[in-house]
C-alpha cells in the first residue's frame, strides 16, 4: 500500500525522530525497509547518521539505493537528511574513497583543520539562501538558523545546485536542490520551528 511520504529505514537513522517531526506538521510518514513501497511512494526522505562507507553499503546490499535512484528518476520528491544528503554525491571520503549514489557529481570531505574550529561541526548555524526561491524556503523567517551535526560536508562540482550556505568557517553547502531532489546538511527534525517549516514544504510540494 503506498504512503504519501517513506521514509527509508537501511539500519542507521533516528528514523522516528523525523517521523514524528512530520506528525507535528500534520502529515503521517511511513518509516520502511521496503524497496517496492519506496518505488511505489509519493514522496521519499532518506534520513542519516554515521559513516558514509556503512551507510552506502548498506543502500547497496538491500538495494535501497537503486529503489531511491528510481524514484528520483520518476521525478517526484526526494529529501536527503545530513548523512542521506551525503550520500547523494559521486564520491565519500571517510575512512577512504567510496562510490556515492552520484545522483549530484562532487565528492563529501572532511573539514580542515583549523585552529580554534572543533570538528564535528555542532550546533546551531544560520542560512544563507543562495537561492531563495528554493520551495523549502517557503515562510521561512530572516535569518533562519537550524541545527548540524557533522564532520564532513559535500562539494558539488556544479556549485548552481546549492540552495542555501553556512559558514564553518567559510561557506559549505548546507542545502542542495536540482527539480525534484532537496538535500540538507543540517537536521530539520531538530531545527524547531525553521525545520519543521521545511518539513512541511516538503509534505506539501
Amino acid at each position: 500500500m503506498a504512503s504519501d511520504i517513506v521514509i527509508v529505514d537501511y539500519g542507521m537513522a533516528n528514523l522516528r525522530s523525523v517521523q514524528k517531526a512530520f506528525e507535528q506538521v500534520g502529515h503521517a510518514a511511513a518509516v520502511t525497509s521496503d524497496a517496492e513501497r519506496i518505488r511505489a511512494a509519493d514522496r521519499v526522505v532518506l534520513p542519516g547518521v554515521g559513516a558514509f562507507c556503512d551507510a552506502i553499503a548498506r543502500l547497496r546490499e538491500t538495494h535501497l539505493g537503486t529503489a531511491i535512484s528510481e524514484h528520483v528518476a520518476s521525478g517526484r520528491p526526494f529529501l536527503g537528511i545530513c548523512l542521506g544528503l551525503q550520500m547523494l554525491f559521486t564520491r565519500g571520503f571517510e575512512d577512504g574513497e567510496h562510490a556515492g549514489l552520484d545522483l549530484f557529481r562532487g565528492d563529501v570531505v572532511r573539514f580542515p583543520v583549523v585552529p580554534g574550529l572543533k570538528v564535528p561541526h555542532m550546533g546551531w548555524n544560520t542560512l544563507d539562501l543562495t537561492r531563495p526561491a528554493c520551495p523549502l524556503f517557503r515562510d521561512l523567517p530572516a535569518a533562519a538558523a537550524v541545527y548540524f551535526v557533522h564532520s564532513y560536508y559535500a562539494q558539488p562540482a556544479d556549485q548552481s545546485v546549492v540552495a542555501a550556505t553556512a559558514d564553518y568557517p567559510t561557506p559549505f553547502a548546507a542545502v542542495v536542490w536540482r527539480d525534484n531532489v532537496y538535500a540538507t546538511q543540517f537536521h530539520p527534525e531538530k531545527s524547531q520551528r525553521v525545520g519543521l517549516q521545511m518539513l512541511k514544504n516538503f509534505a506539501t510540494l
